[in-house]
């Protein structure tokens, strides 16, 4: 009996085992991952790991407030102000449904803000007042080829009367002296005065310059028969006499093609201590993708953008003026691709370093130059690599801004190409002879790379995808420092969360990086699942955070003119080593031409530090600053609020 009890035990046993057997065979691939995370997870939170690398946490708003964020910027009262507009969702557009939130990261609290127009896509910087400015927008989402039922297209209305300007009202009717099509327009134009062209010489009249406006014209009834192939006149109805003498239409190829996005003229200001928008006079152009940046005196350049007829803005750029709240052209015409990574230099120029984002022809406006904007003088820069894989690139003003050195990050195709770049470029203003050289390679070619400036002088580059809009699910989940004193990256810890097309990153005051964004066309590797809006921010605590303490500031003027000091109290003012003046970022679409590091002089005194601030305005743009203070480890204060006046 003992026998047959021991065999019974021994098949039991046997029995088990094969169920435990083939139960890890079945979920064996499930077991291992499982293990992996739970190792990689463990590794990722010890103590030396993040004092090396750093450390990735996801921020989850509450439901009710999660939105999907186009652009942010930091706001002086230290908010982050996140705009969606409609958040490319059509649904959201044709509702009116815009959105603003207002989020603290310090209180964790968000609050929505009314949101006067569609603000998606629109371009922002920030004002010497602190305010900032947002200018563009969305008037019509794309219609794609197939979903066109009306043949329409760009017709430029001629006016040939030097006398007087002609406004067309929306539902203005033409009809081709050649093909007898007639087209309505969309909306109302204004067509300025003829130009009298004079003999230099002898001052005799040549000829009448006609003035040009451009709309939008459809057929009035649906069909392929309503479409034309070729260039005709039209004839304007409704006009009598010399205005029907005098006006008529051009218009090339009016088809079903593709309509692309539409933009808006509407300019507003949102006041960070009111918490609101502030309408403004709009721009004379309306822009859909374009950069707004700041000039020598003080004005704001808006450029580029897809107009109110979904075509690139034909190279007339405006100035905003601050004092007066409107906008003027600036001379001549100067065309660039949206979005185009353009920045103020120490000489009161601008530079434009060829990065852009979205749409124009792979032939206009893509060469990397200085341009004085008074002359309209453009000086092309030579030796960038990838020359043609530029758009999605990410540009830089590496730190300290003085040295006016930038740092170009990857980058891809015209349009949806999948080619991407795996170059970085460098480029040196002070050169007697400034060219492009490269700099150190990423690992993949990566289009919408995220970089941030650090308060201890290097630069946080994350993110981006190999291929248009993380197509192939090529999202690159990867994160380096770059040090500008070594020319080479650092890898550090990999971020959670892929991010792609409508991303970006903020340094905020306390030292971290914000990321947000992603809109990625598919879910899936074969490309057949459509994807949703990466809606979570995540923040980067730089290995800089995890060295104990760090250093700190107290009292101090919240205001310092340039060329002026400043003095601020320290408990360990012999450990400071560096100090410099950060600019708050607005950023969009992989552009951020905001954010700049000056470094400052100091002195050290017994409880403290007196920082000077430079002289050069084109150097310190008025307007709100974070002041950092770091340490021997480069480890940096909280940052100090400064108003430059």
């Amino acid at each position: 009996m003992r026998d047959g009890a021991r065999r019974r035990r021994v098949r039991r046993l046997a029995m088990g085992g094969a169920v435990v057997l083939a139960l890890t065979g079945m979920n064996g691939p499930w077991v291992y991952r499982f293990s992996t995370e739970r190792y990689h997870q463990y590794t990722i939170d010890k103590p030396e790991y993040k004092a090396a690398n750093g450390h990735w946490d996801i921020v989850r708003f509450p439901e009710r407030y999660r939105l999907n964020t186009i652009h942010a910027a930091l706001l002086h009262t230290g908010k982050i102000l996140l705009v969606a507009g409609s958040g490319n969702n059509q649904d959201n557009f044709d509702a009116k449904k815009f959105d603003t939130r207002l989020w603290d990261p310090v209180e964790g609290t968000v609050r929505s803000i009314p949101t006067p127009a569609d603000l998606f896509c629109t371009g922002h910087t920030q004002l010497a007042d602190g305010n900032l400015l947002i200018a563009g927008g969305t008037k019509r989402y794309e219609t794609l080829k197939g979903d066109v039922t009306k043949a329409g297209g760009l017709m430029v209305v001629h006016n040939e009367n030097p006398d007087k300007p002609v406004t067309l009202p929306a539902g203005t009717r033409f009809t081709g002296k050649k093909n007898g099509r007639t087209f309505v327009s969309k909306d109302p134009v204004l067509v300025p005065r003829a130009k009298k062209v004079f003999d230099r010489a002898t001052g005799a009249f040549l000829r009448n310059d006609p003035g040009l406006g451009r709309i939008y014209v459809e057929a009035q009834k649906s069909g392929q028969k309503y479409q034309t192939g070729t260039q005709d006149n039209y004839r304007v109805r409704g006009l009598a006499g010399s205005d029907a003498r005098n006006t008529y239409g051009i218009a090339q190829k009016l088809a079903l093609d593709k309509k692309d996005f539409q933009g808006i003229r509407d300019a507003f200001e949102f006041d960070p201590v009111a918490e609101r928008y502030i309408k403004v006079d709009p721009m004379n152009e309306a822009r859909w993708y374009p950069t707004l940046t700041t000039m020598s005196d003080g004005r704001i350049l808006s450029l580029s953008g897809l107009d109110e007829i979904g075509q690139l803005v034909p190279g007339k750029n405006e100035v905003f003026d601050p004092g007066t709240r409107k906008w003027t052209y600036t001379k001549g015409i100067r065309q660039f691709p949206t979005y185009p990574a353009v920045s103020l230099t120490q000489n009161g120029e601008m530079f434009y370093s060829g990065s852009n984002a979205g749409y124009g022809p792979d032939d206009v406006g893509r060469d990397p130059g200085i341009w004085n904007v008074a002359t309209n003088k453009f000086t092309r820069l030579p030796g960038l690599s990838d020359p043609t894989l530029m758009e999605t690139s990410g540009t830089v003003l590496l730190p300290p801004a003085q040295d006016e050195k930038y740092l170009v990050v990857g980058g891809g195709g015209v349009g949806e190409s999948r080619l991407s770049s795996r170059r970085t470029r460098l480029i040196d203003l002070k050169d007697r002879n400034p060219r492009f050289v490269d700099g150190p390679e990423l690992e993949k070619g990566t289009r919408y790379p995220q970089s941030s400036i650090l308060p201890d002088d290097t630069v946080l580059v994350s993110g981006g995808s190999e291929d248009y809009r993380g197509r192939g699910a090529s999202d690159i989940l990867q994160a380096r420092i770059y040090r500008p004193s070594s020319n080479t990256f650092d890898r550090v810890a990999d971020p959670l969360v892929g991010r792609n097309y409508h991303s970006g990153s903020i340094l905020l005051p306390d030292g971290r990086v914000m990321f947000f964004g992603s809109n990625p066309l598919y879910a899936d590797k074969a490309d057949t699942k459509p994807a949703t809006f990466e809606q979570r921010i995540e923040i980067y605590t730089p290995p800089y955070l995890y060295r104990g303490s760090r250093p700190a500031l107290g009292g101090g003027p919240r205001t310092v003119a340039r060329g002026g000091s400043a003095t601020f109290t320290s408990a360990h003012p012999s450990s400071i080593r560096t100090a410099r003046l950060i600019r708050p970022s607005a950023s969009t679409h992989v552009t951020d031409v905001d954010q700049r590091s000056v470094a400052l002089d100091f002195e050290r005194t017994a409880n403290g530090i007196t920082v000077t601030v430079p002289r050069n305005r084109n150097l310190v743009e008025s307007g709100w600053y974070m002041l950092f203070v770091t340490d021997g480890r480069g480890t940096p204060s909280r940052a100090r609020w400064i108003r430059v006046p």
